[in-house]
């Protein structure tokens, strides 16, 4: 039950799926959770929850595409705990279409959440951590981060890739060998979860079927698979990984 207690961390897309899993099993593990998202009711329903299992967390509602709203949540994380030891960049959507019908508006606000966000976050918790002496920057990417498919997913699998390398480089430049910040930055890939942002796709009867039989664990994940590996990169058990890529998908990218 310890093995990030003490520690103060952010998550971002808290409110449901991956984010609200992860920020349940942070707080469960003894970490401070400030959970971070646009949906007020969905956060303040999971902090309800944390708390009422005896960890401690905190709702900020917080929108990951504006400047602004990172500098007064690194504000107010910093004036309320005195420290930044973790930052979970989770938040993220998805557009299902073609590339040839996609909007250059859609493409933008994609990119807005899942690539622009994950930079924001990312140079944030970079400048909050400094101050502490160092901590532990987690990024979801995806395991679309790493192959293409054919599930008309074009710009989100562009984004994930973004979130792929984009960490490295940070990493590197935390680094020792960098800026000697003592921050490391590490991304996860997961294959389908069942969370709201793949509940649609995973509907469809032959999807499902189609996605079960390319995963050769034999079966979806849940959120909590995923959280179990953001906790490991959260924790000082992680402390020789960084730059890194934590692929959880069943074996999916392996064939």
């Amino acid at each position: 039950m310890d093995r990030v207690k003490g520690k103060v961390a952010i998550v971002t897309g808290a409110a449901s799926g991956l984010g609200r899993a992860t920020a349940t099993l942070l707080a469960q593990e003894g970490a401070r959770v400030i959970l971070a998202d646009v949906n007020q009711a969905g956060g303040k329903e999971a902090v309800a929850e944390i708390k009422s299992r005896g960890g401690e967390a905190a709702f900020v509602r917080h929108d990951v595409t504006s400047e602004s709203s990172w500098t007064s949540l690194m504000k107010k994380v910093l004036a309320d705990y005195g420290r930044l030891d973790v930052a979970v960049n989770n938040a993220g959507v998805m557009i299902v279409k073609e590339v040839e019908n996609m909007t250059l508006e859609e493409w933008r606000r994609l990119m807005s959440v899942n690539l622009d966000g994950v930079f924001l976050g990312t140079k944030h918790a970079i400048n909050a951590m400094r101050k502490g002496g160092g901590g532990s920057i987690v990024n979801i990417s995806s395991a679309v981060g790493l192959i293409g498919t054919f599930d008309n997913t074009s710009a989100y699998i562009a984004s994930k890739g973004g979130v792929r390398l984009f960490t490295k480089a940070a990493a590197l430049e935390c680094s020792k060998a960098g800026r000697d910040y003592n921050i490391r930055v590490n991304s996860v890939h997961p294959g389908i979860i069942e969370t709201p942002l793949t509940a649609a796709m995973l509907k469809d009867p032959q999807l499902r079927k189609n996605m079960e039989i390319n995963y050769p664990i034999g079966f979806p994940g849940q959120p909590i698979d995923v959280a179990y590996g953001v906790l490991y990169l959260a924790s000082d058990e992680s402390r020789f990984v960084t730059g890194s890529e934590l692929v959880i998908d069943g074996g999916w990218t392996a064939k």
